[in-house]
């Protein structure tokens, strides 16, 4: 089942993994920073088409991103 805490918590992780800050993770997805913040903290999620596109920025599956699996 998905959770919007464990997203956040999986993109948080990513973005920190991969030493961007969120103005840079915003840039790529052509958003404001603040609706990064907003997903890190659990308040929003995203598109899909912004899910897509974290999913392939960070080579990870759709399923890891969103709690579905432990695999990445």
């Amino acid at each position: 089942m998905f959770h919007k805490e464990i997203f956040a918590q999986r993109l948080l992780e990513l973005r920190k993994k991969n030493g961007e800050t969120q103005d840079q993770l915003a840039q790529v997805l052509g958003i404001k920073k603040a609706q990064i913040s907003e997903m890190e903290n659990g308040n929003h999620t995203t598109t899909f088409e912004k899910l897509v596109l974290i999913c392939e920025h960070y080579h990870v599956s759709s399923d890891y991103l969103l709690g579905l699996s432990d695999e990445k």
